[in-house]
């Protein structure tokens, strides 16, 4: 089991509820915090930019029509802090979930749903999940306006970008996965084998230096060769792009597991809002969801592994520098992850896993990591988001001994810290949710037709 992380096996799913509402994710308690996000606003018929403060939401789409345009601002605090004096609105209670939601939907980008729910059990049904008229990302379903305002994922244009091997122990769990080859039956053995060899504490040992180094040849001579050594322990990071843009979900919507998929995870990871100039303008949360099977039958099926539809959840906010809250403060944020298999009752495990992450024992700075995705070598004229890895790595069985955690159709994953809100999703089987179809044509489409400019 690793830092951090406890599983129950058949426990009760603590703070599942029947329904999630919106006070229920964002952080409400930071009354003083400047956060911004998109919310699909049916009078406009399009995606809108809002500020959200306390209990109220803000369209600010007079600022930009984009989310990836009002993070360009250099001053938005500021110009958020005059926001914030006016009435907001809409009131948290009138902005549904896109699992709460009726009517057409898009994930990112187009309103709510017609479908319920997840069905109960072991997992969603054909087509259900929390917008089973949605798709992945920026769905389709631009018919008849929705009934309410519902929250979206709260980037657009912004490239959705990834680390990896940024911890010593996700370091060791990639090897393992690669050794492995893809088997769960092997992984607890080689874990063994690996933790006896190596000997030494490899999160006090910083990437690129001459320490480094000398563990990278120690492994080497015991025959533990992986190319997950370079970017764990050399001087460049593991920087991939995870998914295309408008493709993410938000909170309170289905992430999906592919079938060819039988041993994945969540990757719970503070993600860094970045402009086109480098500059790290806020964080929200992120899940990296991972098919580590694929992972580990060859590295070179990483966007197999991680670039599907509904792999990337981001949200529910994003949290913007401000005097009170700094990138120094990102620093030593911790994020806690719960999993909650459906109950026995349902027909589900009620297996209940716990997880942390600290951004405290990241072995890379987040300034390396945004130096390493963009500068003269590539830019990202409409910015980025960097998911930047994880601590958490499960290891606790599930089912069958020595096979370690895999999700369930039906779990839900609440990824959370008190001073940016919850990101909550639940598991669904990636081909029986609705196919991604709302990208950037159908984006601006819509925003023409709102008289909005990106």
């Amino acid at each position: 089991m690793t830092a951090g992380e406890t599983a129950v096996a058949g426990g009760a799913a603590a703070g599942t509820s029947a329904e999630t509402t919106l006070r229920d994710v964002l952080p409400v308690g930071e009354e003083n915090g400047t956060f911004v996000g998109r919310v699909w606003d049916p009078a406009r018929g399009a995606p809108v930019p809002v500020a959200y403060r306390g209990t109220g939401l803000w369209d600010v789409s007079q600022l930009a029509g984009t989310s990836a345009t009002l993070m360009e601002r250099a001053d938005l605090a500021a110009e958020l802090a005059e926001v914030y004096a006016t009435e907001p609105t809409w009131h948290i209670e009138e902005v549904r979930l896109p699992e709460q939601a009726t009517g057409p939907v898009s994930v990112s980008g187009a309103g709510p749903a017609s479908g319920a729910g997840p069905a109960s059990g072991a997992g969603p049904a054909s087509g259900a999940g929390p917008d089973a008229a949605a798709a992945a990302g920026d769905s389709a379903g631009r018919g008849e306006a929705a009934s309410a305002p519902v929250l979206l994922a709260p980037v657009d244009l912004q490239v959705l970008k990834a680390c990896g091997v940024t911890f010593a122990g996700s370091m060791i769990e990639r090897l393992i996965e690669e050794r492995a080859q893809g088997d769960p039956a092997r992984a607890q053995q080689i874990r063994e084998e690996m933790q006896a060899a190596v000997g030494v504490d490899l999160s006090a040992v910083v990437p690129g230096s001459a320490e480094a180094a000398a563990v990278k040849e120690q492994l080497l001579g015991l025959g533990w060769w992986s190319q997950y050594l370079e970017v764990g322990l050399g001087p460049d990071p593991e920087v991939f792009t995870k998914g295309p843009v408008l493709s993410a979900v938000g909170t309170g919507d289905a992430i999906g597991i592919p079938a060819f998929s039988a041993w994945n995870n969540p990757e719970p990871e503070l993600t860094l809002v970045v402009t086109a100039e480098g500059r790290i303008a806020g964080v929200t949360l992120g899940n990296d969801v991972n098919l580590r099977d694929v992972e580990g039958r060859s590295a070179l099926l990483l966007g197999m592994a991680k670039d599907n539809n509904r792999s990337t959840a981001l949200g529910p906010v994003i949290r913007v520098f401000d005097e009170g809250f700094t990138l120094d403060d990102a620093r030593t944020v911790s994020i806690e992850l719960t999993v909650e298999g459906a109950s026995e009752a349902a027909g589900g495990d009620g297996y209940v896993l716990r997880g942390l992450n600290t951004c405290g024992s990241l072995s890379r700075t987040f300034e390396r990591l945004v130096d390493a995705a963009l500068g003269d070598h590539h830019q990202y004229p409409d910015g980025c988001v960097i998911l930047t890895g994880t601590l958490f790595a499960p290891t606790e069985d599930r089912a069958v001994p020595g096979e370690g955690f895999t999700h369930a159709l039906g779990d839900r994953v609440v990824i959370e810290n008190p001073l940016l809100g919850r990101l909550v999703n639940t598991v669904g089987r990636t081909e029986e949710l609705e196919p991604w179809t709302y990208g950037v044509r159908a984006l601006f489409a819509d925003l023409a037709r709102a008289g909005l400019q990106a």
